[in-house]
């Protein structure tokens, strides 16, 4: 039978001394509120000491303790009995109903139990769960008169006990409890030893079950040895073998406690032979030694050396809490000595892996009718305050009923014009559902106005920057702020950048057959860039050309009117046609916009890399748009070559300055609009400053500075709206149609070119 307490005082008598721990539970761990070790006057089993003074000393340790705890007396209490005087036998149980258990348990108990069944205390306690196949059980017995004899200076006491249970069974639920990391497994088995004075208790734990054995050797049996030795009484043995490490004598005294290490040895390696002859398949894996007779300076050293076993003695309690009021340091030192009321304490509390209790029946009959009488009174008590109070309360009401109508009367006023308000608020609901839909037809065509910016802001992100190359994040902030001098410190070719100089989007609800428009971003020659031209001349005759030529290159899919050429009801791929295009310094520009075997390291992917891998970059991995049929050269297109003058390529390049070379002649270059550097094709210079030329040809050799892009590629929109691929939507940008072609002079892509001329750098 289980039972569960609050708090609780856990309390083992030994022959030395007394100790006992004050428990509670607190946020599911338990917690120690107080604790005490009391030395007997005399050792309980010492030489001399008669029945009466035992019982006389236990009285004064008992009484001690309660005078030091107040408490005490009326908590609950669980006390040990001695493992000599004690049975436990595990057995497993024939196949039958679980309602004839009991029956076939206490069959069990009188073939295992070597008493009369009426002289013993017993219970009992399933060691398996219900889907088992075999069913195993623990009996547990101890004789009555000595569960009488281990209660009598309690009751003497006036302090109630309501749990009683045998040593090693507390010790295998403290293990259990504190250490679950060593119970594993089935198979291997941890040793607990517990040298008490007169006796050493040895108890093999396993996961489903415990074996144990009482050794009449303790540690008294050293101080016998002293004594029989140095011909001293028992008091002053005692003293010496306390004493032994710092003692003159130390050699002699250790001497004559050998044959007493030799014995104790023995009988533990004897006794887990045997377990191991019967169980062939559990493995010892160590000894846990507890008890005050462990503190004995070389005891745990030969014990480990004896048994070839790791040998262990713990200075502290894995899975228990200290009180703030409770003296860690104290508490610390006596850990030893604890294990086996931590282990009755966690039974109490209901952490127990074994709950059995052999307290009395007539005790526990005695306890449990004392519990539900004082529960009785407290709820005839409690039933007789609510009857008067119901009787005072009723006469109460009746008069301030009657004393109240006026207010009645306020009241239901109040809640007719509540009535009246709340219909008017609903008429008013009703309006304004009709408005609610009117406003949502004309916000409708902005819904998606935001879209285009996204797509803007996601081919910004793709470029070089300081999150994507962070190995020249200096770089990118001397750029931004402006400073010249620590962006030329760098060497220009090493310079990790693209310049872009423009970029194109245009929606498609049919991205397979959209098609990329070759002449969108006009390229200029060295006949169309002209030194001194107008600006606005020049920039209304650049978007006049491109609004024509968007307008024949994709025809009905780029109207000036908006919608969509597509069929309505076609399963279509929605998305954004883009052409983007600039130049950069660095010496293979390819590693910025598309390297090769770079798929496992993102340091060194480039602008297309990473829009190929959108997912692996967004917050939640899952962006919005991805890349469309990249292997597919009708769907993404790429061209490259080296910023020249007399070359066709991407406009808004750099500034047109003529530079003086040897001879006095000027020719145009073009600059870098910050850096002044030049970034075209140059001739080569020999060591005298004159162009070097082709021996053959008479050509001169040119030098190949920053190189130009054009990247033309399709991005899907994942979440592109339904009505989109119906061919209904028209509007402006990001309405999940195409935008409108814009009127005469204003822009049908966006740029990053700038009135200076110059080229614009995306962090």
């Amino acid at each position: 039978m289980a039972y569960e307490s609050e708090s609780v005082w856990a309390i083992d008598l030994g022959n030395n001394s007394l100790k006992a721990l004050h428990l509670t539970v607190v946020n599911d761990v338990i917690q120690v509120q107080g604790f005490d070790v009391i030395r007997h006057g005399k050792i309980l089993a010492g030489s001399g000491i008669g029945a009466a003074e035992r019982d006389e000393l236990i009285a004064l340790s008992l009484r001690q303790l309660g005078e030091r705890h107040p408490e005490l007396y009326e908590s609950e209490v669980i006390i040990s009995v001695p493992s000599q005087n004690s049975f436990a036998r595990f057995v497993t149980l024939p196949p039958v109903e679980k309602r004839k258990i009991p029956e076939i348990v206490r069959f069990e108990a009188v073939q295992q139990i070597p008493f009369d069944i009426n002289e013993v205390q017993w219970s009992y306690q399933m060691m398996s769960g219900d889907d088992e196949p075999e069913r195993k059980v623990g009996i547990f017995a101890i004789k009555n008169e000595v569960v009488n004899a281990a209660m009598e200076p309690f009751e003497n006491e006036d302090i109630g006990v309501s749990y009683v249970q045998m040593t090693p069974m507390a010790l295998y639920n403290y293990l259990l409890h504190d250490r679950p990391d060593l119970m594993g497994s089935a198979q291997r088995a941890v040793v607990l030893l517990n040298v008490g004075a007169e006796n050493t208790d040895l108890v093999v734990c396993t996961p489903a079950g415990v074996w144990q054995r009482c050794i009449l050797i303790g540690g008294n049996a050293f101080t016998r040895a002293i004594a029989d030795t140095f011909k001293l009484n028992f008091m002053k043995a005692e003293k010496l073998k306390r004493t032994a490490p710092v003692s003159k004598y130390a050699r002699q005294i250790f001497q004559a406690m050998r044959p007493v290490f030799t014995d104790l040895a023995s009988e533990v390696q004897r006794s887990l032979g045997f377990y191991t002859s019967s169980n062939a398949n559990v493995k010892l894996t160590r000894v846990i030694a507890m008890g005050g007779g462990t503190k004995l300076r070389g005891l745990l050293k030969y014990l480990q050396q004896t048994l070839q076993i790791p040998v262990e003695r713990p200075d502290s309690f894995k899975r228990l809490s200290l009180a703030p009021t409770v003296p860690a340091a104290k508490f610390t030192a006596n850990v030893a000595d604890f294990g086996v009321v931590y282990g009755l304490g966690v039974q109490a509390l209901g952490y127990g892996e074994i709950n059995s209790n052999l307290l009395p029946s007539a005790v526990a009959r005695s306890l449990a009718w004392a519990g539900k009488s004082r529960w009785l009174t407290i709820a005839a008590s409690v039933l007789l305050v609510a009857s008067v109070a119901a009787l005072g309360r009723t006469i109460l009401d009746g008069v301030l009923y009657r004393g109240n109508k006026p207010l009645r009367q306020d009241i239901n006023r109040v809640i007719t014009r509540a009535n009246e308000a709340a219909n008017n608020l609903e008429q008013q609901q009703q309006r304004g559902v009709a408005s609610q839909a009117i406003i949502e037809k004309h916000m409708k065509p902005f819904q998606y106005r935001d879209t285009i910016p996204k797509v803007q802001q996601l081919l910004l992100s793709v470029l070089p920057n300081e999150k994507n190359n962070s190995a020249q994040a200096g770089l990118y902030q001397a750029f931004a702020k402006g400073d010249i001098g620590a962006v030329m410190r760098i060497p220009r070719k090493e310079r990790k950048q693209l310049f872009v100089t423009g970029i194109s989007i245009y929606y498609s609800d049919d991205l397979p057959s959209a098609r990329f428009g070759n002449t969108a971003l006009q390229r200029m020659g060295s006949a169309t860039q002209r030194v001194g031209e107008a600006e606005t001349q020049y920039e209304d005759e650049y978007l006049m050309m491109m609004e024509e030529e968007m307008a024949r290159v994709y025809g009905a899919q780029y109207s000036p009117v908006g919608g969509m050429g597509g069929v309505a009801g076609a399963e279509k791929t929605q998305g954004f046609v883009v052409t983007i295009s600039g130049y950069s310094p660095y010496k293979t520009i390819g590693e910025l916009v598309h390297p090769d075997n770079v798929e496992r390291d993102p340091a060194r992917w480039g602008l297309m890399t990473r829009l190929l891998h959108l997912d692996d970059t967004v917050r939640d991995g899952n962006s919005p748009f991805a890349v469309y049929d990249v292997t597919n050269p009708e769907q993404f297109k790429a061209e490259f070559g080296a910023v020249d003058l007399d070359a066709q390529m991407p406009m808004g390049i750099g500034v047109v300055e003529e530079r003086p070379i040897p001879g006095g002649q000027a020719v145009r270059v073009l600059l870098d609009p910050m850096t002044k550097e030049i970034i075209s094709k140059t001739a080569q210079l020999d060591a005298s400053g004159r162009e070097v030329v082709n021996p053959r040809t008479g050509e001169r050799l040119l030098q190949e500075n920053d190189h130009w892009f054009i990247l033309n590629f399709k991005l899907e929109w994942r979440d592109a709206p339904a009505a989109a691929a119906s061919g209904g939507m028209g509007g402006g940008p990001g309405m999940g149609g195409p935008p409108p072609a814009p009127p005469r002079g204003s822009p049908t892509s966006t740029s990053s070119r700038k009135s200076s001329g110059g080229s614009d750098m995306f962090e």
